[in-house]
């Protein structure tokens, strides 16, 4: 089956791989970053990585949920990623690399398969995701996502 094109994002925050890491995996940062959602992870390979909330009908609800392939703190996180109930899997890599006074942020969402219908709004989704947290973590604030 034919893929779509990988989405490929490369920025740079003012903080160690130790903070950076933690503004990825902590439920703290998740739940501001993702308007109260929760991570529910285990961040070892084969461990499951969920952001959970309460949905519009008053009831608990999946909006993301994955498995995690890789984990090495502070430097790599690989897992797989379906919107909602969806089976339809994509890959999220997100390495980070120390500079002089920042880190490095290279994040890759790829394996997307051609009928994949989550593409559209995580193409959109990841530039305003990367950047609400660059500005928590260099800040402790951050902005409404739209």
């Amino acid at each position: 089956m034919a893929e779509q094109t990988p989405l490929h994002f490369v920025f740079y925050i003012a903080a160690t791989p130790d903070k950076v890491w933690e503004g990825f995996v902590s439920p703290e940062s998740n739940r501001v970053l993702f308007m109260g959602a929760e991570l529910e992870v285990d961040l070892k390979p084969g461990g499951s990585m969920n952001w959970v909330g309460i949905g519009a009908d008053g009831k608990r609800t999946t909006y993301v949920h994955g498995e995690v392939l890789q984990s090495e703190p502070p430097k790599l996180l690989q897992y797989t990623f379906a919107i909602g109930p969806s089976s339809n899997f994509s890959r999220v890599t997100i390495e980070l690399v120390p500079e002089t006074e920042a880190t490095k942020v290279s994040l890759v969402h790829d394996q997307w398969a051609e009928d994949n219908e989550a593409y559209a709004s995580t193409a959109d989704g990841w530039p305003r995701i990367l950047s609400r947290l660059k500005t928590l973590i260099e800040t402790g604030k951050t902005f409404k996502p739209h």
